[in-house]
């Protein structure tokens, strides 16, 4: 060479000039106090928790870009926000060996508020005992006690404030208007011998009643919108978009910040006190092996140095499945009559002129959680009515009136796996859920089946009950329905426990009760992936609370709720 350089001043002065060019979003500095990996469901609340303090300064990262979109706000296009190919990571399973070799979608948000934005925005807790689990399983102290007061923390339920609802949190839950065929179902479930619950998140989760949604004066209540919207102005908080963590660094067994890239660019930013990763149970595992934590065999297979072996990272990966058991009906009420263009452009400027009507709802109005078996401890079955028969994502709409029940077995034994193929972040992570690989899980279907057919023959429903069009009533011994469930199940987009907590006991654990990883310091992991197991019901409930609770042992703050 023919000339010298300071390698240090010309990195300051490389970071600099790319720092202006991170999707508009510029790092105010180099270092701050605490960086968040994932803008999600659990990211924009430590987002909003840690920089409360003006001290704290903290950086927040999203992969993503920006939530400015009609399809995203309105919470009947849900289905439309998902297939937004920028807000959407468009991961996809292996072949998946208990369903006949299929591979499934597994949508991930890749967008402000993450999932959160593209999700069905059902609000579910899920059952006390759920949480008593998770102690049970080495996660001291996230009984059901110690959680209730951050489910109240975090929302504002509209029936009030009272011992299980909070009154004055950032997320507005609330219920729907109701529809003629929602009365009815839950008549059915009442007629068939199954309780009635007033409040699935309060007092009693078990039994039919109202669904609950994160909707907001008619919109979409994400994470985004509610944690982190009130407090970009925050001059402690900075948030930057469309820069992707290659990898956490480290100096010795201590992380000490991250590597972003955009890219061919890369920079450095450093965490004075942790580094939090809130990816999402993909994303989180998938950073961790890249930075040299988890599986030996799966870091070397992947070309990655291994800095500390943690056999957990990326396994005990759960997921709910379900299936659409559809059934045309007699009368002309359903939503199957309102999905012609013209109707859908009056659906649409009524809810962009007034917040309401159709569009101000998901429609997943009603529903259930029922014991699969005599034998089950705690409801382990849920039950969504829709009263339209069509896929999830909006697609394949049945010709004709008709409505459907998602019918899901929510407590698999089934785990499966996230590895990553290289150590290149744009190389997607290798997914296998491992789904009906277990007996147990096998049988529980079919219960799940029979069960649902009993309600759905009650007289609640003679006025409007057509045939079955799915699974069909040809379909009815076990080898049928295993086959059937095979061929048709999908994933209902819950995938959590790839970085699990546990005690010193649990050989897979991978964080410790406060979330910490074990074996590294100034590292944390806060979403969905550190669940000890899957709780019964939609996720993104269960996933803001570990984050507010996340918050205060990160915080050092005295914890709500009486320690067991």
């Amino acid at each position: 060479m023919m000339f010298t350089v300071d390698s240090a001043q010309v990195k300051r002065r490389v970071t600099l000039e790319w720092l202006v060019l991170v999707s508009g979003a510029a790092l105010a500095r180099s270092s701050y106090d605490y960086i968040i990996v994932g803008a999600g469901s659990a990211g924009c609340v430590l987002a909003n928790r840690l920089s409360a303090s003006a001290d704290n300064r903290v950086l927040l990262i999203e992969a993503g870009g920006h939530d400015r979109n009609l399809f995203i706000h309105m919470p009947a296009a849900f289905s439309q926000a998902m297939r937004i190919k920028r807000c959407n990571w468009g991961y996809v399973s292996e072949r998946e060996p208990g369903l006949d070799g299929r591979r499934l979608d597994c949508p991930r948000g890749k967008v402000l508020g993450g999932s959160s934005s593209i999700n069905g925005m059902v609000y579910v807790r899920g059952h006390p005992r759920d949480f008593d689990e998770w102690e049970s399983l080495g996660a001291s102290g996230w009984n059901y006690e110690n959680c209730l007061p951050y489910f109240r923390r975090a929302e504002t339920w509209e029936g009030g404030a009272d011992a299980f609802r909070g009154g004055d949190g950032p997320l507005a839950t609330r219920s729907g208007a109701g529809h003629p065929l929602n009365t009815a179902f839950v008549e059915a479930g009442r007629q068939a011998g199954y309780a009635q619950t007033a409040d699935c998140n309060g007092e009693r989760q078990e039994g039919f009643g109202a669904f609950q949604m994160t909707v907001d004066g008619g919109v979409r209540a994400s994470t985004a919108r509610a944690y982190l919207a009130p407090v970009r102005g925050r001059a402690n908080l900075n948030v930057i978009t469309g820069a992707v963590a290659d990898r956490v660094l480290f100096d010795g067994a201590a992380a000490t910040g991250v590597r972003l890239s955009t890219g061919a660019r890369t920079t450095e930013v450093s965490a004075n006190a942790e580094v939090i990763l809130a990816a999402g149970a993909i994303g989180s595992p998938a950073l961790l092996q890249r930075s040299g934590i988890g599986p030996a065999d799966v870091l070397a297979q992947a070309g990655v140095s291994l800095r500390h072996e943690l056999p957990g990272v990326g396994r005990n990966l759960q997921d709910h499945l379900e299936v659409y058991c559809q059934y045309r009906c007699r009368e002309p009420i359903t939503l199957n009559g309102r999905l012609g263009s013209f109707s859908r452009a009056r659906i649409a400027l009524r809810w962009l002129a007034f917040k309401d009507g159709l569009g101000g709802t998901n429609h997943f109005e009603a529903g259930a959680f029922l014991r699969s078996s005599a034998e089950q401890p705690w409801p382990d079955v849920q039950l969504h009515f829709l009263p339209a028969a069509m896929r999830y994502d909006g697609t394949q709409a049945l010709p004709g009136h008709g409505f459907q029940v998602h019918l899901g077995a929510n407590k698999p034994l089934s785990q499966g796996e996230v590895r990553i193929a290289s150590r290149n972040p744009s190389d997607a992570p290798r997914i296998r859920f491992n789904y009906l690989t277990r007996e147990h899980d096998v049988r529980v279907w079919r219960d799940c089946l029979r069960l649902l057919r009993t309600i759905i023959a009650q007289p609640a429903l003679d006025r409007f009950r057509g045939e079955e069009v799915q699974p069909g009533p040809k379909i009815q011994t076990d080898d049928q329905i295993d086959r059937w469930v095979r061929q048709n199940a999908e994933s209902a987009y819950h995938p959590a426990s790839t970085c699990r907590m546990g005690d010193a006991a649990a050989p897979d654990a991978v964080v410790d009760p406060a979330c910490r990883v074990r074996g590294i310091e100034r590292l944390r992991v806060v979403d969905a992936s550190v669940f000890p197991r899957i709780t019964n019901g939609n996720l993104n409930a269960p996933t803001v609370m570990v984050a507010e609770r996340a918050a205060d042992l990160i915080l050092g703050k005295p914890l709500l709720g009486v320690e067991r």
